[in-house]
Formats: C-alpha cells, sequence, structure tokens
C-alpha cells in the first residue's frame, strides 16, 4: 500500500504553487476548477512519484495553525544531502520565512529543519 497523495487547503492557491515549484521542484497540472462550487485544484508531482493537492474553494474557516498540536503536524520533504539541507533553509531565511528549527541533527538521527510556509504551515525539509 502507498499513500497517493497529501492535500492541503491555501488562501492563495497561485502562491501556493509557485512555492513548492520555486522551493521543492514540484511540477504542476493544468489545474482544476468545478465552476458549480467554484473549488479549485493542483496536482503538485515530484520527482520521487511523491503528490500533493493544493486546493482553494469559498468560504473555508481559518484554522489554528500551532506548532504541536494534535492532527496535521507537518509535510516533509527530502532533499538528498545535508548539504541541500543547509542550503534550503537558508534561502528560506533569505527570502524570508521563518525558520522553526535547524538545521539539526535529532536525537532519532535525522539531519532536518523546519521552516513555516507562506500561510503558516509547517514544512520539514530533510536529508
Amino acid at each position: 500500500m502507498i499513500i497517493e497523495h497529501v492535500a492541503m487547503f491555501f488562501d492563495d492557491l497561485e502562491k501556493a504553487r509557485d512555492f513548492f515549484i520555486k522551493y521543492f521542484g514540484a511540477s504542476s497540472n493544468e489545474g482544476y476548477h468545478n465552476e458549480t462550487t467554484d473549488f479549485r485544484s493542483y496536482f503538485l508531482s515530484f520527482d520521487s512519484g511523491a503528490r500533493l493537492e493544493i486546493m482553494n474553494k469559498p468560504g473555508l474557516q481559518e484554522g489554528v495553525k500551532e506548532v504541536e498540536t494534535t492532527g496535521y503536524s507537518h509535510v516533509a520533504f527530502s532533499v538528498g544531502s545535508r548539504q541541500e539541507v543547509d542550503r534550503l533553509t537558508a534561502l528560506f531565511k533569505e527570502d524570508g520565512f521563518e525558520v522553526l528549527r535547524g538545521p539539526r541533527t535529532t536525537g532519532d538521527g535525522y539531519y532536518e529543519s523546519c521552516i513555516v510556509d507562506l500561510e503558516g504551515n509547517s514544512i520539514e525539509i530533510t536529508v
């Protein structure tokens, strides 16, 4: 069994798509729009075969996005090396994104950093 995709709602769908393309090398489909409900989405694909669906629709309630709560915690991207974790973390910081922690080696041996994306979601960058 495999996880087919993970989905996240965003207020600004175009900015979210550009974010994942710029920083994580995603490729995007042409998008989907249900004219009846005004639901919109893009499927983003990554070199590993993983997919992320980013979505938007009118009337979404703003959720509380705390770093440590039950439920969704973060999406993790493996970037292949410690050097790439360092480089990408520095780029995020340079571009004005909050770095929550790292780069660091965790107690269970992961080398990682964690940043906050353009809408307050935690994104982990790991080897």
